[in-house]
């Protein structure tokens, strides 16, 4: 049976004898590699997940993105990873559960990232649609890592997480229609960039990044290209678009919001912070999240199905603040 090609370094990251490519389970956008799992003899784990990221020498952006700034952001997110399960890992717990990282490696511009299969551990169902309680599991979990991360500086992640910011996205916003929001995205990106109180954000928690346990209780999140600094309402808005519709993101708004605070209080205990004022700022950068993520789909993909009542609505309201 033939080796992949990432067989050499994944046999010296664990020992294992060797090793057999059970499946791919996804390639990366626009052909940055793929996503494997593979089956390890003399492991303490059958098990594992490869993260095998391999620069095409041309980009294949699915919706024709193939410029130099798409893909030295994508270079970067992988670097950006990378430094997370090196550096970053240890202060996370089963609070906030990510898949153990068994080792990094890289061989040129080939990466390799060597990771707990979180299917083998409980954590094997995915969801197109989600439930109140799957959702609250998903803000516990947001609200936690937030908790941990609060006040840290993001050395050798995004100076600003998430894979929308501004400064990183200068192709979408020259193509983004004239407005009031491209008008005043700039002032949004900064008011949301100095806000007092920063964590570290996960930067793309949409919910086909979380893995669910079959009782809906727990869950664990995957993919770290975007994480970064910044102010934890990014995180919050964006979850909350992934998964709900128009109608239940106005009709849920309080409920889910007031859950996320209540969870970030519990999970702020024996921190030195004066969480009313958090919450009171946090809460103010609720539709400055939303207006931040809309002006990138304005210029990204101006149809796309996220852009309806309630994210204008959110819009509105901070550019009502702004003036």
């Amino acid at each position: 049976m033939k080796q992949p090609l990432y067989s050499k370094q994944v046999l010296k990251l664990t020992g294992a004898s060797s090793l057999e490519e059970i499946e791919i389970i996804q390639s990366l956008w626009s052909g940055y590699g793929k996503i494997a799992r593979v089956k390890l003899y003399n492991f303490h784990r059958k098990t594992a997940i490869v993260k095998h990221i391999v620069p095409p020498s041309k980009s294949n952006h699915p919706r024709g993105w193939n410029t130099d700034n798409s893909h030295q952001r994508k270079l970067r997110s992988y670097m950006v990873e990378t430094n997370w399960y090196k550096n970053w890992t240890s202060k996370i717990n089963k609070k906030s559960r990510i898949p153990e990282c068994y080792g990094v490696a890289s061989a040129g511009n080939n990466q390799i990232i060597l990771l707990e299969d979180l299917d083998a551990r409980g954590f094997d169902q995915r969801k197109l649609t989600i439930s109140l309680t799957e959702i609250k599991s998903c803000l516990t979990w947001l609200a936690h890592f937030h908790a941990i991360h609060m006040g840290k500086s993001p050395n050798g992640l995004w100076p600003i997480g998430t894979y929308w910011h501004l400064e990183t996205r200068p192709d979408e916003f020259k193509l983004m229609a004239k407005s009031a929001l491209k008008q005043a995205a700039n002032q949004i990106d900064k008011t949301l960039n100095q806000c007092k109180f920063m964590t570290i954000v996960h930067g793309d928690a949409k919910l086909a990044n979380f893995c669910f346990s079959a009782d809906e209780s727990k869950v664990a999140v995957l993919d770290f290209q975007y994480v970064g600094g910044g102010c934890g309402m990014k995180d919050v808005a964006y979850f909350l678009g992934s998964c709900l519709s128009e109608n239940e993101c106005e009709m849920l708004e309080v409920e889910l919001l007031n859950f996320y605070f209540k969870s970030l209080k519990e999970s702020t205990i024996g921190i030195q912070i004066d969480f009313n004022e958090l919450e009171k700022e946090w809460r103010q950068m609720y539709p400055f999240a939303w207006a931040d993520f809309n002006r990138f789909l304005m210029g990204w993909m101006p149809n796309h199905q996220k852009l309806h009542g309630y994210s204008e609505k959110m819009v509105e309201k901070a550019l009502k603040e702004i003036n």
